[in-house]
Order: C-alpha cells, then sequence, then structure tokens
C-alpha cells in the first residue's frame, strides 16, 4: 500500500526502504494540501489495506478524505472494519438511473448527447446502458469513436447499433 500511494502521490526521490521513515514521508505529503483518495473496488481490499488508511486518516496533521467505491458486497465488508466504518461520515448506496433520469442527466454528461433525439438516448439506455453510468461511459466512448470515423455530426440508431456491437 505504501508503494502505491508513493506513486499515486507522484513522490520526488526513492521510495524509503523502513516502514517507519514510509509513513513519515506519507504523512508529511498528505499534511501539505487537501488530498481525496477514490479506492474503487475497496470490497476486494482486506483488513491490512482498510487499517491503513484509517491510520493515514487519523493523523491530525493530514488533510485526507477518502471515498470507497465497490460493486456488490463493498458495504459488507466495509462494516466488517469496526475501526473503519465508525469513521464514515456517509454511506451512500447508487441504483441505476430511471428512464427519465436518463433523459435528463446523459444529455449534460458528454457534449455528444446535447442534442441527440430523446429517443436516441431511450434507444441506447433500452438496449445497452440500462441506467448503468458506468455502461453509459463506454457507450458514450465507442459513439464518440463512431461519430469520428463516419464523420456524421450527431448521434442516431444506426451509429448507436455500431456502438453496441463494441460493448463487452
Amino acid at each position: 500500500m505504501r508503494y502505491e500511494l508513493f506513486t499515486a502521490l507522484d513522490l520526488p526521490g526513492e521510495p524509503p526502504r523502513h516502514p517507519s521513515e514510509f509513513d513519515r514521508l506519507l504523512k508529511t505529503a498528505l499534511a501539505e494540501r487537501p488530498r481525496t483518495f477514490l479506492v474503487d473496488e475497496a470490497q476486494w481490499l482486506n483488513g491490512e489495506a482498510f487499517e491503513y488508511f484509517r491510520y493515514l486518516w487519523d493523523e491530525p496533521s493530514t488533510q485526507l478524505a477518502i471515498i470507497f467505491v465497490g460493486g456488490e458486497g463493498c458495504h459488507t465488508v466495509l462494516r466488517r472494519e469496526p475501526m473503519l466504518s465508525s469513521r464514515v461520515f456517509i454511506w451512500q448506496h447508487f441504483t441505476r438511473l430511471t428512464p427519465a433520469e436518463v433523459l435528463e442527466v446523459i444529455p449534460l454528461f458528454h457534449p455528444i448527447w446535447t442534442d441527440a433525439d430523446p429517443d436516441d438516448i431511450a434507444f441506447g439506455d433500452q438496449h445497452a446502458a440500462h441506467g448503468n453510468f458506468r455502461a453509459w461511459a463506454q457507450l458514450t466512448a465507442h459513439t464518440r469513436t463512431a461519430l469520428t470515423r463516419t464523420g456524421r455530426p450527431r448521434v442516431d440508431q444506426e451509429l448507436l447499433r455500431w456502438a453496441f456491437s463494441r460493448l463487452a
């Protein structure tokens, strides 16, 4: 974990060899300015990793916020770590976007959807994204590629069908 944080913080020089030196370096770096750690797939972390995050967060001089994001079972895994979970300020559960929310949010998500026909957005949601924001990000990337390759000025259902074929 220390080496990952050293790299993520883009600290200069060589990583310290001894844990106490490493911890001092990381705490000093985290005290310089406010930082936010986004820890994705948190359900796969072990207790030692959670304990280390708590250790850094508890240091009075650090200016650290940590966001744990995870899939199925993440809440359960985090709750198993009482010294960490007692420090969680907000537990937020995300659900799929409703069809109405898709039509409201997706045009704001990326410029390719700004002037897209709402029927085409609904088509993309029904056939590929299903209200899942991660799926919308993938669909957007493939749709951008399709727009570039075809030279079309805006999204249409034919273009979306090509993008659907590229989704994993």
